[in-house]
């Protein structure tokens, strides 16, 4: 038995519950969860937003121990220390042939349906299945995962740090570089300081970026994006987020805008502080119903790209690694992304501060 936060029914709080985790089968590890991010997309789930079968264990952002593999598995072993990558992609369909292996449509498939690829799960619940959130299930002692799922990484960074690189940091850090591939010496805008925002901005500072514009309706928040990079603010409560950074770009707009909320209303934004022919990329997930406005004129006059970013547009055997190791040479500002840690049973609670817009990031650290 382990402990795990399940989604009941939407709009109600999370139930820490006993449930029941199968082992393994072929091509597949079990995972020991030391630690588990909590991200907008767990909320979106729980309001109704992206709805998926219930009950479900929700988490996606997840670090542990190998405690289990499967037969046939062959790149981690017991005692691994791992990353759930929560696009475990196929390998086989035509994105990842073409190397784009974030927008697999097998991994598609699992979000859509909470379960592995045999189309079953491995948590139980009263003798009901339950459901796990992109093929992770994070919020669980226990997880089973397919073997692409669960990525290696180096031994000597905490299990709280690690789960980072999981969600936040990869889409943040990879819609900077992999997406928008900023170039040195350019003019960036990052709406929204989150736990992806704060990762766009410091992928924006990494890449060369001479001035970075964090927007956010938080003061503390963004008083904090200036430890990872950020030039100028903009409090979008006190002030027209649009015309402030016109403003600060002498009128041009930025070479790059971020959208890192989620909402129709600031991706418009957004999309409005870009210079011509700059760009924008749209990080920040909404509900599949809603719809973005934008000035129809403007799309051939302006000649901007509009474009979106999944996981930062990453592949994450090969980015997890590399990610760790600038955090290990001191080049990525991980810890300072942490706001609260919260045990299991005080899910709830870090869910309460991520709606209010206390934490940058809040995590999840499991009993011994």
């Amino acid at each position: 038995m382990a402990k795990a936060a399940i989604l009941h029914r939407y709009g109600e709080p999370l139930a820490v519950e006993d449930v029941e985790v199968a082992g393994p089968k072929r091509g597949e590890v079990k995972v020991k969860l030391k630690a588990a991010g909590l991200c907008h997309s767990d909320w979106h789930v729980i309001q109704g937003q992206l709805p998926l079968p219930l009950p479900i264990v929700l988490g996606h952002e997840g670090a542990g121990i190998v405690e289990e593999v499967g037969e046939g598995v062959t790149s981690v072993q017991v005692g691994d220390h791992v990353v759930l990558n929560w696009v475990p992609s196929c390998g086989r369909c035509r994105w990842c042939r073409t190397g784009r292996p974030d927008l697999c449509e097998e991994a598609a498939r699992l979000t859509a349906t909470g379960t592995l690829p045999d189309g079953t799960t491995r948590f139980w619940w009263k003798g009901k299945t339950v459901y796990q959130f992109l093929t992770a299930g994070a919020f669980s002692e226990y997880t089973v995962v397919p073997e692409q799922a669960a990525i290696p990484i180096r031994r000597d960074v905490p299990f709280e740090v690690a789960a980072l690189v999981g969600c936040s940091v990869i889409t943040g850090v990879g819609a900077a570089i992999h997406t928008a591939q900023v170039r040195p010496g350019s003019t960036v805008a990052v709406v929204g300081a989150g736990g992806v925002g704060f990762n766009i901005i410091q992928g924006a500072a990494l890449a060369g970026a001479k001035q970075v514009i964090a927007v956010d309706v938080v003061d503390e928040k963004l008083a904090a994006t200036k430890t990872f990079g950020a030039t100028h603010t903009v409090n979008a409560r006190e002030e027209d987020a649009v015309s402030a950074v016109l403003d600060l770009t002498d009128g041009l707009g930025v070479d790059y805008a971020f959208e890192a909320i989620g909402r129709p209303e600031t991706m418009a934004d957004a999309y409005n502080m870009a210079r011509k022919g700059g760009m924008t990329v749209i990080v920040g997930i909404a509900a599949p119903h809603e719809t973005v406005g934008i000035n129809a004129f403007s799309l051939p006059s302006q000649a901007k790209t509009l474009t979106g970013s999944w996981l930062g547009q990453g592949n994450p055997p090969v980015d997890y690694p590399k990610l760790l190791d600038l955090y290990a040479a001191g080049k990525l500002k991980l810890e300072p992304l942490i706001s609260a840690v919260y045990s299991l049973e005080q899910i709830n609670d870090g869910f309460a501060a991520l709606k209010s817009g206390q934490n940058i990031r809040g995590i999840i650290r499991f009993a011994e």
